[in-house]
């Protein structure tokens, strides 16, 4: 073995999944997740142990488009071959959109980022059975304008302790949303939030937030109290998984 192919390397991946059949990207001990098929693959195909580092750990039958995830490796191929190698072997619902190679003290979580996330509610009468595994199916009408309208006062820098998982385990909870656009398409309602990071269940509960809001059963002054608020308010219902994907991650 030459030294070329002794020295580490860290390779980045920007990994595409279908999250419907497992339990999240995170290694779980009860089921199968995006994190422990893909790190298997990876090993299989470089014959050493790795370990993968993702992100964002997204929930059970929640999708991707973007997620980033790194592994060290020795070995010595072009960064980019990593890609079709691994779509080669790879299950149809997990797809490496690319790859290349960063220093070896990037991190993918530790890092300045703005992440986009899409939230899609299919809002019409029945229901599309080709829609069935990424958007949440919603029969009756929504209002969208007064959806856009409650979803505008979130932009900025807030205090979401209303609008996370009382599992969330941070101490701080303040972020930053820098875009959030809500439009219908058809039959497809689109809620589309950039920011600076994410508190567990946030966008999920900021979507039941704006679907009550949609069904005139809140108001935007509702989900103002919601960031202004000391006391525990409910923000809205926590939105099914299925309808989330993680769309994309930029590094700053």
């Amino acid at each position: 073995m030459d030294t070329d192919e002794r020295k580490t390397r860290r390779i980045r991946l920007v990994v595409a999944y279908d999250g419907t059949r497992y339990c999240g990207w995170q290694v779980q001990p009860n089921g199968v997740s995006i994190q422990a098929v893909l790190q298997k693959t990876i090993e299989e195909l470089v014959g050493e142990k790795i370990r993968l580092t993702g992100a964002s750990r997204t929930d059970s039958g929640v999708h991707a488009l973007g997620q980033v995830a790194v592994f060290d490796t020795t070995k010595s191929w072009p960064a980019e071959r990593f890609t079709p190698a691994l779509n080669q072997r790879l299950p149809k619902d997990i797809v490496i959109q690319s790859s290349d190679e960063v220093a070896p003290d990037f991190h993918p979580r530790y890092r300045d980022t703005l992440k986009t996330y899409e939230y899609r509610i299919l809002n019409r009468p029945t229901a599309l059975p080709n829609e069935r595994f990424d958007s949440y199916w919603v029969p009756q009408p929504l209002d969208v304008d007064a959806m856009a309208e409650a979803a505008r006062l979130l932009v900025g820098k807030h205090d979401f302790h209303n609008f996370c998982s009382l599992k969330t385990d941070v101490e701080d909870t303040v972020r930053t949303i820098t875009h959030i656009s809500v439009e219908k398409q058809g039959d497809m309602i689109r809620l589309r939030v950039t920011g600076d990071g994410f508190l567990y269940n946030m966008v999920r509960i900021i979507t039941g937030g704006l679907i009550k809001v949609g069904f005139h059963k809140k108001t935007a002054e509702d989900i103002q109290k919601s960031l202004v608020s000391k006391e525990r308010f409910v923000a809205g219902p926590t939105a099914p998984p299925h309808g989330l994907t993680l769309e994309k991650i930029q590094y700053l």
